[in-house]
């Protein structure tokens, strides 16, 4: 009997703190062959990691890469791992009174309609058989039942439909893959550009590295099952409610 052949691994977003750094993670690990490192912007790479240009905004560059990556065979693993909190044009609302429609649709582009596309054109090269991982990063701010604070209407919205494009991903999923896992994850807070200015010091405690973030989200990716797609998971393994 031959062995199975290895199935590739994703990472879109390769070029920020937490992508690069689940980069870096997962050629370690050598479970996946050959690991693909997508991006808009070059991002340096561990040998051997293959990189392709990708921009959320632009469904022609997603459907590109899926092309590409394809060509490899099955693939074993897609991480999203984009987000946007903050720019030059957006900043979290502390009020509905400062509520602005184009920071808001910036926002849901990248936070909801981007994984989206990426679910659109990698979920069908998910391998047939066998377990498989669809995961993008979410954040605990877009739970409905753990808020308690308020505020970051966009980012805290954008978060929430994700997750439920996520849910419903994992119903559809299932149909045609009874193995295959789909979840949004949780880093916690990483000393990265989406933090920065809200938590300056990346020595604090409760921020962690973005390979401290990597480790704890791959650990947590190893451990689920079937039985846990579409639920949102933080980066210690614990549910987030809905």
């Amino acid at each position: 009997m031959t062995a199975s052949r290895p199935t590739s691994a994703v990472v879109v977003g390769a070029s920020g703190g937490i992508g690069g750094a689940l980069i870096r993670g997962l050629a370690e690990r050598a479970a996946h062959a050959p690991i693909f490192a997508l991006s808009r912007s070059a991002s340096s790479v561990p040998q051997g990691v293959r990189t392709l240009p990708i921009d959320l905004s632009d469904e022609a560059t997603v459907a590109a890469a899926a092309a590409r990556v394809g060509e490899a065979g099955p693939v074993g693993l897609v991480i999203v791992a984009t987000g946007l909190l903050h720019r030059a044009d957006v900043s979290p609302e502390k009020t509905f009174k400062v509520l602005d429609p184009a920071a808001m649709a910036s926002v849901f582009a990248v936070n909801t309609i981007g994984p989206a596309l990426v679910a659109k054109h990698f979920v069908p090269l998910l391998a047939q058989r066998g377990r498989c991982v669809f995961a993008a990063l979410s954040a605990r701010v877009g739970s409905i039942g753990d808020n308690r604070l308020g505020g970051w209407y966009a980012y805290r919205a954008s978060k929430s439909a994700l997750n439920q494009i996520l849910r419903t991903l994992a119903i559809e999923v299932a149909r045609s893959r009874p193995e295959a896992i789909v979840v949004g994850l949780h880093p916690g807070t990483v000393a990265s550009g989406l933090s920065r200015p809200f938590r300056p010091d990346p020595t604090a405690d409760g921020v962690f590295s973005p390979e401290e973030s990597a480790e704890h989200l791959l650990r947590v990716l190893n451990g689920l099952g079937a039985d846990d797609t579409g639920g949102v998971f933080a980066w210690d393994g614990s549910p987030i409610p809905a």
